[in-house]
């Protein structure tokens, strides 16, 4: 509507209201909702014996209305001498007690202690859009100062998050403050209608200050009351119900495919991250079961980040595989108690089902579905905080084939993990390698309850990285002399530590290997040597330092040369299209570095995990123009891709995968199966078909 304010100034203007209700003219106008949509929260509140200040009345029917239902010591203010003249000629004759005074709020006039209620719809809204909101506190103070003992200040607002900090933080000391969220309660075509929800702030005014802060929310007019221990968790609990109201507005008219909107919903004690929701809607040529309109996908706890619960293809996958029109994916929070399946659904409900698609029927049932049908398992073992990367977790968790895995969690993207590894326990319950990420079955049974953590050791024989793995199968393309020759070591450098679970495997299973390490967190080290079975000795060193410097540091020093170089360091600027590595580790002058560390039948091998087309291109193009022969291998499933990088024969670029490779990848397959310290049942990888997805760029 092109009559509401467009700035801060023009909020709160004595000019711009006139101009306003001049304009309006006589068609009154409702903020925020009218009587209908109010009455039930105000008469809880508000007697109709009370003395009411109506602060910024406007032209709205709100007064009218209670007072044609026995209100009748209602005083109404505003600051427009239009609009209160004009309120005075409407009700002369069918309300002749109903009073009207053009005033300003901040300043009254009124004796102290002079009103039971002080009712406002809008006003401190408009007021607090002044910078500073110097204006709003003048007018809460004045409100503050007209109320008598056990007054109440009842504020309609949207609760925007400098108003709501603002009217809390000034009665958060000498008043029970509670906040009552009326979402879903106005007429969505109407001209008043907000993406936002309605809050009803009600401030009690007590004789003296009570021990503690009392603040408290409610859901709906008749909620029960959840008590907060701060301002600031309040806050965080009105800001949770606006992203779920935004959700809820932005679902009305459906989603599409490719769009996911997730949302956070907090404990209500504590105020912590307690489910993660995010929907996802079928293709609309999708054939789906008329009826399957709505369902609610709850995700093993630890399983959040696998690819079919974390990616968006994933996702898609699993909607598709479930055979709903909309499915909400319900993933829980690390730190938090769950009970079981039916207590999660029922702490679910009451929210989840405002999700529904829209059309769906009134009387839908809404089925919940899971991996069968319990909770998942995870239990974190380790905590910490490092400078660099901040809080850190590690936990063991379940994974789909039964096995147990520890992973390494930097809870600035908890989302993704770190590190993982596999553990050795006597309650496994399948020796198999993992699913295939994209084939993988939702809706089979898991494995019961892991063992103790004491009990728990990480098998140092086992990848869970593919990309790691395609590392390994890499070092084929150094030739079978490389592979054969025991007197000269296979000298590898690896910048970007992690668990330590590539480092260590090419330490302990391919032959004659020489490691060195380069991890900028001294953190992370502590953690792959305590938690994931990471050993240093004469064979596997580890400098800690920034790998840039690290580099820039050899080559100027002279005299030391790789047979492979590897990146698998990952960018902590979540706002780059590409995640793994940072741009300063793809730069040309950087690989140049590289290239003069290698040895002449060196490799240097790069785990790329870029999701913009453009700047991919461009990572190319830099490395290219290094080294002359480049292949790819993409993981399925995964943006990861790793590029093997030769400094070729003689500066000759291959049009294919050398044949000689795959006689090196034998070799190297038999040498690991050979390694006295493998484990028997551990089924190795499988070099060859690491190899034969090769791509020459």
């Amino acid at each position: 509507m092109n009559l509401l304010p467009r700035t801060a100034e023009e909020f709160s203007s004595a000019e711009y209201w006139e101009r306003f209700f001049r304009k309006r003219g006589e068609k009154a106008f409702e903020w925020y909702g009218d009587y209908n949509s109010l009455c039930g929260v105000l008469h809880k509140y508000i007697k109709p014996q009370d003395k009411v200040l109506v602060v910024g009345c406007g032209n709205s029917e709100l007064s009218e209305q209670l007072y044609d239902v026995g209100y009748h010591q209602l005083t109404n203010i505003d600051i427009s001498e239009t609009v209160v003249s004009h309120m005075k000629q409407r009700n002369a004759e069918r309300r002749p007690d109903l009073n009207f005074q053009q005033m300003d709020a901040t300043e009254t006039g009124f004796q102290s202690a002079s009103f039971h209620a002080a009712l406002d719809k809008g006003t401190l809204d408009a007021m607090a859009s002044e910078e500073e909101g110097a204006l709003a506190c003048r007018m809460l103070a004045e409100v503050g100062r007209v109320l008598a003992v056990g007054g109440r200040y009842v504020c309609i607002t949207l609760a925007q998050e400098q108003v709501i900090k603002l009217a809390v933080k000034h009665f958060a000391q000498g008043y029970a403050v509670r906040i009552h969220c009326l979402s879903g309660q106005q007429n969505e075509e109407s001209e008043s209608s907000f993406a936002l929800p309605v809050f009803v702030l009600v401030c009690t005014k007590f004789r003296q200050d009570p021990p503690f802060a009392v603040l408290e929310l409610c859901q709906g007019e008749d909620g029960a009351p959840t008590r907060l221990a701060s301002v600031e968790e309040l806050l965080a609990a009105v800001k949770e119900r606006q992203a779920y109201n935004l959700m809820l507005h932005k679902l009305r008219g459906g989603t599409d495919a490719q769009s996911t909107p997730s949302l956070t919903l907090c404990h209500a004690s504590t105020g912590r991250p307690r489910y993660t929701l995010t929907v996802q809607d079928c293709l609309p040529s999708a054939k789906l079961p008329r009826s399957n309109h709505f369902a609610i996908f709850i995700v093993p706890q630890g399983r959040e980040s696998d690819w079919l619960y974390g990616s968006l293809e994933g996702r898609a996958q699993l909607a598709s595989s479930a055979k709903f029109r909309r499915l909400v994916i319900v993933a829980m929070h690390r730190d938090q108690e769950y009970e079981d399946m039916q207590a999660v659904q029922s702490e679910l409900s009451p929210m989840v089902m405002e999700l529904a698609p829209p059309g769906m029927p009134a009387n839908q049932q809404v089925p919940f579905l899971s991996v069968g049908g319990d909770l998942g398992w995870r239990e974190v073992i380790g905590r910490g905080v490092s400078a660099l990367t901040g809080e850190y977790s590690v936990e063991d968790v379940r994974g789909e084939d039964g096995h147990l895995y520890r992973r390494l969690v930097f809870m600035n993207n908890s989302q993704l993990v770190q590190s993982e590894s596999r553990l050795r326990t006597s309650t496994l319950v399948s020796s198999g390698r993992k699913k295939n990420k994209k084939k993988s079955k939702p809706f089979l049974s898991e494995a019961p309850a892991a063992s103790s953590a004491k009990d728990r050791s990480v098998d140092r024989g086992f990848l869970c990285c593919t990309h790691h793995e395609i590392m390994v199968a890499g070092l084929a393309l150094l030739g079978s002399e490389a592979m054969a020759n025991t007197d000269q070591a296979l000298s590898v450098l690896l910048v970007g530590l992690g668990g330590g679970a590539l480092p260590q495997f090419v330490r302990d299973f391919v032959p004659h290997a020489q490691v060195e390490v380069v991890e900028l967190d001294a953190n992370v080290l502590e953690v792959a040597q305590m938690w994931f079975g990471f050993q240093t000795d004469e064979k596997l060193r580890v400098t800690v330092g920034d790998g840039l410097e690290h580099i820039r540091t050899l080559e100027g020093e002279g005299g030391h040369y790789f047979d492979a170089i590897m990146f698998d360091v990952d960018s902590k600027d979540t706002t780059l299209g590409m995640s793994c590595p940072p741009p300063a580790f793809v730069e040309t002058s950087l690989l140049k570095k590289v290239y003069t560390l290698l040895t002449p039948r060196g490799l240097f091998m790069l785990n790329l995990v870029c999701r913009d087309p453009a700047l991919r291109k461009s990572v190319l193009d830099s490395i290219q123009a290094v080294f002359p022969c480049v292949f790819s291998r993409g993981i399925e499933g995964e943006v990861n891709e790793v590029l093997l990088c030769s400094r070729g024969a003689g500066g000759n670029k291959p049009h294919s995968v050398p044949k000689t490779m795959l006689q090196t990848a034998k070799e190297l397959q038999k040498r690991l199966r050979s390694n006295p310290h493998r484990d028997a049942s551990v089924p190795q990888i499988d070099i060859a078909a690491m190899l034969n997805e090769l791509k020459v760029i």
